[in-house]
C-alpha cells in the first residue's frame, strides 16, 4: 500500500509504502472483544455490580436456609440436657424464623452495591423495616406461647382455675404484642397513627354492633375466667349434657362427654343456663330404696333397718345417716336409706354401693325374707266349678238335662 506524504514538490517522493505494524491489528480486535457492556450504567448500576448484589443476596438466603435446620438440631440436643428453658424457648423462636422474610433482609444487603434512586431505595427501606418488625412479631410470639404453654401444663397440674385463666391471659398477650407490631409497620410506612386510632375509635362503635354475638361470647369468656364457675377439668353436667371441661376458649367451651365425643357450647349459653359441676363436691349423698314382700312378718320388718345400718357402717369412708321402713308400695313394703360418701370419687362411691347391696342380699337370705316382685292376685265371689269330662250340659249348675226348653 502506498501512502501519498507530502514531499519537496516530487509526486513520487511524496508516494511512499505504508509499513504494516503486526501487534497494531490485533490490539484493536481484542479492544472491540472487551466486556464494555458490564461497565455500562443499568438503573443504579452496571450489570456487573447487579450480578454482585443478586449473587450476595443468593448467599445470604442460601446460609439462612442451611444454617437454620443445623442450629435447630444442636439446640434441641442441647435442651434436651439443660435444665433451664431458655435453650427451650430459642429452639421455639428459631423455628418461627420465615425463609421469606430473610430473602427481604438478603435483597437489601445486595442493594448497598447498587445506587438506586431515592424513591425505591426508600421503599426497600421501608419494607426491609417492615419485615424486621414482622420478623420480630414471630421470634416474640413464639416464646410467648412457649412460655404460655408450659404455664399451662404445670397449673393443669396443680391448679386447673389458673390454666383457664393462662389461656385468656396468652390470648390478650398476643393480641397486645400484634397490635403494636403493626403500629410500628404503620408508622414505619408514614401512615398517621394518630388519626388512625381516632378512626378505629368511631368505627369501632358500627364494628360492636355488627358482631354483637361475637363480642358477647368473648365478655362470658373473660367472666368465666374471673368468676371461675367451673376450670379446665371439671366434670360438669348442662341441661342434659355432661363430660369434662377440655378448653375455655374466646368464644365456645368445649367439653369430652363420657362417649367420647367433643360437645361445643356457646360461652353466652352456659352463663344464661344452670349448670351442676361434680368436680366440686366435697362429699357425696347416697339415697337409695328396696322393698320387700307383703308376706314379711313385722317382727322380720323390724329387723331391717338395724341390720342395714350394720352393714353400712361397716364400709369405708362412709357416713351413715338413716334407714327407714318408708312407705307401703303397690307390689312391695319399700325401705330407704341414706348415707353419705365421704369421698367424691364416683368409682370410688360405685364400689361401696355394689357391696352394700351384696351383703344386704346375704343378710335377708338368711333371714329368709324375699325381695317384693311385681305381681297380681284374681279374687273371685263364688268358687268356680268344673264339669266332669262326657257330663250332660248344665249339671254343674243344678239344672236336669232335658228340662230346658
Amino acid at each position: 500500500m502506498y501512502v501519498l506524504r507530502p514531499g519537496n514538490g516530487s509526486p513520487r517522493r511524496g508516494l511512499q509504502k505504508a509499513v504494516s505494524v503486526p501487534g497494531r491489528r490485533r490490539e484493536s480486535r481484542s479492544s472491540r472483544m472487551d466486556p464494555q457492556w458490564l461497565e455500562a450504567a443499568v438503573y443504579g448500576g452496571t450489570p456487573k455490580d447487579w450480578l454482585v448484589a443478586l449473587g450476595l443476596s443468593a448467599a445470604v438466603a442460601l446460609t439462612v436456609y442451611l444454617v437454620k435446620p443445623i442450629l435447630l438440631r444442636r439446640l434441641e440436643a442441647q435442651a434436651l440436657r439443660s435444665r433451664t428453658q431458655i435453650d427451650d424457648a430459642m429452639v421455639a423462636a428459631l423455628r418461627a424464623t420465615r425463609l421469606w422474610l430473610v430473602v427481604i433482609f438478603a435483597l437489601s444487603i445486595g442493594s448497598h452495591y447498587l445506587t438506586l434512586p431515592d424513591r425505591h431505595g426508600g421503599v426497600l427501606k421501608m419494607v426491609t423495616a417492615a419485615a424486621f418488625f414482622l420478623q420480630l412479631g414471630f421470634w416474640a410470639g413464639a416464646a410467648l406461647r412457649f412460655w404460655m404453654d408450659r404455664s399451662r401444663a404445670k397449673a393443669l397440674a396443680s391448679n386447673a382455675s389458673a390454666a383457664t385463666s393462662l389461656s385468656a391471659i396468652g390470648f390478650l398477650a398476643q393480641m397486645v404484642l400484634w397490635t403494636v407490631i403493626l403500629l410500628l409497620v404503620l408508622d414505619n410506612f408514614g401512615i398517621n397513627i394518630t388519626a388512625l386510632v381516632a378512626g378505629l375509635g368511631i368505627g369501632g362503635v358500627a364494628v360492636a354492633l355488627a358482631v354483637q354475638n361475637i363480642l358477647g361470647d368473648l365478655f362470658a369468656s373473660l367472666s368465666i375466667v374471673v368468676d371461675k364457675p367451673f376450670v379446665i377439668g371439671d366434670f360438669i353436667i348442662v341441661d342434659n349434657y355432661m363430660g369434662t371441661v377440655e378448653n375455655v376458649g374466646l368464644k365456645t367451651t368445649r367439653i369430652r362427654s363420657l362417649d367420647g365425643e367433643q360437645i361445643v357450647f356457646s360461652n353466652s349459653d352456659l352463663l344464661k343456663t344452670r349448670l351442676r359441676n361434680y368436680k366440686r363436691m366435697v362429699e357425696r349423698r347416697v339415697v337409695f330404696s328396696f322393698g320387700v314382700s307383703y308376706d314379711t312378718s313385722p317382727e322380720q320388718i323390724e329387723r331391717i333397718p338395724p341390720t342395714i345400718r350394720r352393714i353400712i357402717e361397716g364400709q369405708p369412708k362412709v357416713r351413715f345417716e338413716r334407714a327407714h321402713f318408708q312407705k307401703f308400695g303397690e307390689y312391695s313394703l319399700v325401705f330407704e336409706t341414706v348415707y353419705w360418701v365421704t369421698d367424691p370419687d364416683y368409682n370410688l362411691y360405685m364400689d361401696i354401693q355394689q357391696a352394700v347391696n351384696l351383703e344386704i342380699m346375704r343378710a335377708l337370705k338368711s333371714a329368709e325374707v324375699v325381695f317384693g316382685l311385681p305381681r297380681q292376685s284374681l279374687v273371685m265371689e263364688r268358687p268356680l266349678r268344673f264339669e266332669a269330662e262326657g257330663a250332660p250340659l248344665g249339671a254343674g249348675n243344678g239344672t236336669k238335662a232335658g228340662s230346658a226348653h
